[in-house]
């Protein structure tokens, strides 16, 4: 694929493994918003990289439709391409993670991906190509101690991915799920500070 010119939104694009992607995609000519729920970090980066951003917390349904609203009235409805990359995760044993944990993690790792998505398909459907990648991890495909909250939701987003990949193929729409191993970022530090 070509990326020059294209429409791309990264999640979680403020940092880490988001932040990278987006830098290289903008390089590569793409138009690229990221979205992230730091506004000041969002700030810094776009202005560093050479892209848009929004504030933007994947897991708030409001948030996602304020996204896919800034997409319709900027961009003409156009996305060819959805980085869902936003992640949170917290870790302790099975016994000491409270559901509270659960609940968290899911809501960004798996409900936010499934809000970011639902609302992609119509549109590219309508132009009749795209991309969609969810950024999950090797622990979407074994379990490890102390990360039953994670390791989860990235087996449930491993899940997701899979079905929808099967759905979209007949609409020319691609469908990836990338497995990082472990990479120095700011997941599971609670300052929020990268690695």
């Amino acid at each position: 694929m070509t990326l020059e010119g294209k429409y791309i939104v990264v999640t979680g694009g403020s940092s880490g493994i988001g932040k990278a992607t987006a830098a290289k995609l903008a390089q590569a000519g793409a138009r690229v918003q990221i979205t992230g729920r730091n506004k000041e970090r969002l700030e810094k980066t776009a202005g560093k990289i050479g892209c848009q951003w929004l504030v933007s917390d994947v897991s708030k349904q409001e948030d996602v439709d304020a996204l896919y609203r800034w997409i319709a009235e900027n961009w003409g409805n156009r996305l060819d391409v959805l980085i869902n990359n936003a992640g949170l995760g917290e870790f302790a044993s099975v016994e000491e993670t409270p559901m509270e944990s659960y609940h968290r993690v899911f809501a960004v790792n798996i409900f936010g991906h499934i809000m970011m998505v639902k609302q992609a398909i119509p549109l590219m459907k309508a132009q009749g190509q795209g991309s969609i990648v969810n950024v999950a991890s090797t622990s979407a495909t074994y379990g490890f101690a102390n990360g039953s909250a994670y390791a989860a939701s990235k087996f449930a987003l491993r899940g997701v991915t899979q079905s929808l990949s099967e759905e979209m193929r007949r609409f020319n729409i691609r469908v990836f799920q990338i497995n990082p191993s472990e990479v120095t970022t700011a997941l599971g530090n609670p300052e929020r500070e990268e690695r």
